[in-house]
């Protein structure tokens, strides 16, 4: 059985299961009230508890390790400089704009209005810092300490600044380089280990969660479902073919036409590295885009430009924290777009990952990271949806670049066909 499947039958039973302990815990006093208590304080609060201290535990090693390796891949393309300086640009400038767009429309469709599930208080963040501070504050003086405290804009800074320095270090940086690409394998094994447990800590969260509420609350994922998708849309089908004219000035219809098999491959796989090989063929034979260009920003895209991530969890703050009752205010919005953009450079373009880094977001804003339980049986099919929204992301910012960098051939892109994308 196919994981998404395992995860939404343990969404479904966690949720009948929750239901009936929350109608037999009525009779209080009773032996079935009493072990229906005892089964969610001590099973599945418990297995609950450790899955989401799973999901804390790989946020830090995963955006340290990928950045590392995402940023010495940089180094070592030949036409760093301005290239690596627009790529990197448009990869933030798109982020930042999903982000927003999905804050601003979930403010407005309230998806998580009417759960209540709890008065989480008002959300009060500190004085804000100046301009001066946030500069400073960016750069860690203890690297490690950073880590321990989870402190992501300090830890992406010395992330890149290692990448870069790794790359100019001759032998002994490609040395290191291939331990961090090792280190990157274990580190989304561990990953994949997770995931796979997912659908037990998905029915143990559920149940918990819907033994205090009952069926009623299901109602509400599909207004949240919706509100992505939504947003998802919108970001691919609007704000995609903007950009794409106003830096470009190419034919967006023709844009979506050849580069429609990299989408759907990477809608079906719901990952950005698997179906990185397809983006590629697809960026140089279909759109006409240079290798040297290509080999540049599809595999850098597969790992920063997590457009779709981003919307998802943009949605899921608002939604989480209407649901938690806990208003983060002007200040904890700004937060989420800032933490969002930039741990995007570190999500990893593999299923499910996204959970992760908004585990991370949730925490940079106050909000109770157990209220991915109330979304995650459904984000493995809104995962698809993202990771075509983040295909065709890497593809209109491979197309700006190459364009601007006079590697881009009108003739292939100008030529619509359903011929053979997979060409030796």
């Amino acid at each position: 059985m196919k994981l998404s499947s395992k995860i939404l039958i343990g969404m479904t039973a966690g949720i009948a299961v929750g239901a009936v302990l929350n109608v037999l815990s009525a009779a209080e006093g009773s032996f079935v009230a009493n072990l229906s208590a005892w089964l969610v304080n001590s099973v599945f609060d418990v297995v609950g508890s450790i899955f989401v201290a799973s999901l804390k535990l790989l946020v830090v090693p995963l955006v340290f390790v990928s950045l590392v390796c995402g940023s010495s891949a940089m180094g070592l393309n030949a036409r760093m400089g301005q290239m690596a300086a627009k790529t990197l640009g448009l990869y933030l400038l798109t982020t930042a704009i999903a982000i927003s767009l999905a804050l601003l429309l979930a403010n407005v469709i309230d998806p998580g209005m009417g759960i209540e599930l709890g008065d989480g208080g008002e959300f009060q963040p500190g004085p804000a810092p100046s301009v001066k501070e946030v500069l400073i504050n960016i750069f860690p003086t203890n690297p490690v300490q950073a880590m321990v405290e989870g402190n992501m804009l300090q830890i992406i800074v010395f992330s890149i600044l290692m990448g870069v320095a790794m790359t100019h270090s001759g032998e002994p940086g490609r040395k290191v380089l291939e331990f961090f690409q090792s280190f990157n394998e274990v580190i989304m094994t561990m990953v994949n280990f997770l995931m796979h447990l997912a659908p037990y800590g998905v029915f143990c969260l559920l149940a918990k969660l819907f033994s205090e509420l009952g069926i009623g609350a299901i109602l509400d994922l599909a207004k949240y479902f919706g509100t992505v998708v939504l947003v998802l849309g919108l970001h691919m089908l609007g704000v995609y073919p903007l950009l794409l004219k106003l830096f470009s000035g190419l034919n967006p219809l023709t844009f979506f036409k050849n580069v429609r098999p990299a989408i759907l491959f990477g809608f079906s796989t719901a990952s950005s590295n698997a179906t990185m090989p397809i983006t590629m063929n697809v960026a140089e034979k279909r759109i006409g885009i240079d290798n040297s260009i290509a080999s540049f920003t599809v595999p850098l895209g597969a790992t920063i430009n997590m457009d779709g991530t981003a919307i998802m969890q943009g949605v899921a703050t608002v939604f989480i924290a209407q649901a938690f009752n806990v208003d983060i205010g002007i200040g904890g919005y700004l937060a989420v777009i800032a933490t969002a953009t930039l741990a995007s450079v570190g999500t990893a373009g593999v299923p499910g990952v996204g959970l992760i880094t908004l585990a991370m977001v949730l925490q940079q804003v106050g909000l109770p990271v157990e209220g991915i339980a109330l979304i995650i049986g459904v984000d493995r099919l809104l995962d698809m949806i993202r990771t075509a929204v983040n295909v065709t992301g890497d593809c209109v910012v491979s197309t700006v670049v190459a364009k601007s960098e006079n590697l881009f051939d009108p003739a292939i892109y100008n030529e619509v066909s359903d011929r053979d994308t997979f060409q030796p």
